[in-house]
């Protein structure tokens, strides 16, 4: 556990197989608002053209580079190294949290063993990565959201707001007391819970406020002290026509 007064110490390990380098600014930004990246080492065979991308940025961002030679097609000798390197470092006893760099599943046991010993995971890969290993993550961000205007692969992809609506119902209902209301910070913390991958930013806005405050499903205001809060506001059936609808008009005299 982090010492009172100083910043979470962090493990980060890259995959380079699996991460692009053009996250690499926003990514060490984003880390920086968890706690201190004492550790960082990028996995790959630099050799070859595939990582030559992560190659020529690894000193801006002071990366150490585990150089691994592809020998063998088809066995990926970074991913054991990165595994090897992650389970000695977590046997230190030095580290608050591990910051996971990849969009590929078989980190998911890696991220569930570190969790198990009481050490927090942050994963951080593509929207394609799956299921398994973001939930295997404490939080996991998707690296689209790292880059300004476009992912590794193309144009980065926005949800529609109203897409996050009842996740935040549901996460406003486990926190919610009798008046309903619920702090901004209750509701985010929950959000984690029930979504480790839960991130305004995939809806297009860069702060939770500015999310829920799109949505007209909830109310905003302010507690006593000045705190931002929001409750659920009940949904509005359409009324209906009176009649029963519209009169079927009559037939007019056949034109001459």
């Amino acid at each position: 556990m982090a010492q009172e007064g100083r910043s979470p110490r962090l493990a980060v390990l890259i995959d380079a197989d699996n991460a692009s380098p053009k996250i690499a600014d926003g990514l060490f930004e984003e880390i920086a608002k968890i706690g201190e990246a004492s550790v960082r080492r990028i996995y790959g065979d630099f050799s070859g053209t595939r990582s030559k991308g992560w190659a020529d940025i690894l000193a801006r961002h002071a990366i150490i580079p585990q150089q691994q030679f592809a020998y063998t097609t088809g066995k990926n000798a970074s991913d054991i190294t990165l595994v090897i390197d992650a389970m000695d470092l977590l046997h230190s006893g030095r580290f608050d949290g591990f910051c996971l760099i990849s969009s590929d599943s078989d980190f998911t046991r890696l991220a569930s063993r570190i969790r198990e010993q009481g050490v927090d995971v942050f994963g951080f890969g593509e929207q394609k990565t799956p299921e398994s290993f973001r939930q295997a993550c404490r939080r996991f961000i998707y690296t689209e959201n790292l880059v300004a205007g476009a992912g590794q692969g193309g144009t980065k992809t926005v949800l529609p707001a109203a897409a996050a609506e009842e996740l935040i119902r549901k996460a406003l209902s486990q926190e919610e007391g009798d008046d309903g209301w619920v702090t901004l910070g209750a509701l985010g913390k929950q959000l984690a819970n029930l979504a480790p991958d839960f991130d305004p930013r995939s809806f297009g806005f860069r702060k939770l406020s500015d999310l829920v405050r799109s949505l007209p499903g909830f109310e905003v205001g302010e507690t006593e002290a000045g705190q931002l809060r929001l409750r659920a506001v009940a949904a509005v059936a359409p009324k209906p026509r009176r009649g029963g609808g519209r009169r079927p008009r009559k037939p007019g005299p056949a034109a001459v």
